[in-house]
């Protein structure tokens, strides 16, 4: 028995046209950049777009301590894409006690937590919406092909040009909690995923790696 479709066929793209969240501040920020897409033909407006429509497992929060350089060139007073330059980041920048000292940054992102503003801002650095962003540089980068660079844990796209006004950095995919507990079962040659483990006191899993006794844990013994 066949099922009826629609004209043009069978649909086999599956990447998301428009974000699922109901958020009306989200939706307002994918109507703007639609419209920058359609009518700048910026390529950076693109990619801004469509990790709009990304969820939340990738759109990762970005802390203070990549964005400012600690956390690749072990510099606790250095803005690694230029400060003259916006640091755009689709998710959330977070604050880090790592980093001492915070230069003046120009950052747009979705959300800012309140420690991570205030310290931005007490730089004399400035936390954007995408919004003003859009105002500020609507053609995002003078380069319509954008090289991604990835360094340790930030992806950042960088353009051929230095006089390039924006940045587009990325957060951590894979620093999720849930993450380490993928990949090959634990305890198998070569694995390095973590374990379900109900407790880890001496009467529960591990106890062989720690070199301790498995009977000297709590045994249920049958009275005879």
């Amino acid at each position: 028995m066949g099922i009826d479709l629609v004209a043009g066929g069978k649909s086999k793209k599956s990447k998301r046209t428009a974000p699922k969240s109901d958020d009306i501040y989200l939706k307002l920020l994918v109507k703007l950049y639609r419209f920058l897409v359609r009518r700048a033909g910026s390529n950076f407006n693109a990619v801004i777009l469509k990790r709009l429509f990304m969820r939340k497992v990738n759109k990762p929060p970005l802390s203070l301590y990549f964005i400012c350089g600690s956390g690749f060139l072990g510099s606790l007073n250095y803005c690694w894409f230029g400060e003259d330059k916006i640091g755009v980041v689709v998710g959330t920048v977070t604050d880090d006690i790592r980093v001492y000292e915070v230069p003046a940054l120009t950052v747009t992102a979705l959300r800012f937590t309140e420690t991570a503003r205030a310290r931005i801002e007490k730089a004399g650095g400035e936390c954007l919406t995408f919004d003003q962003l859009a105002l500020r540089a609507p053609l995002g980068v003078e380069m319509p092909v954008l090289l991604p660079c990835t360094i340790k844990n930030v992806t950042g796209m960088i353009s051929r040009k230095h006089n390039v006004p924006e940045v587009l950095l990325r957060g951590p995919k894979n620093a999720r909690e849930a993450v380490k507990h993928f990949g090959p079962a634990p305890g198998v040659p070569h694995s390095h995923s973590k374990p379900y483990v109900r407790s880890k006191g001496r009467k529960f899993e591990g106890l062989e790696e720690e070199g301790i006794a498995r009977d000297l844990g709590f045994k249920h013994r049958l009275c005879s």
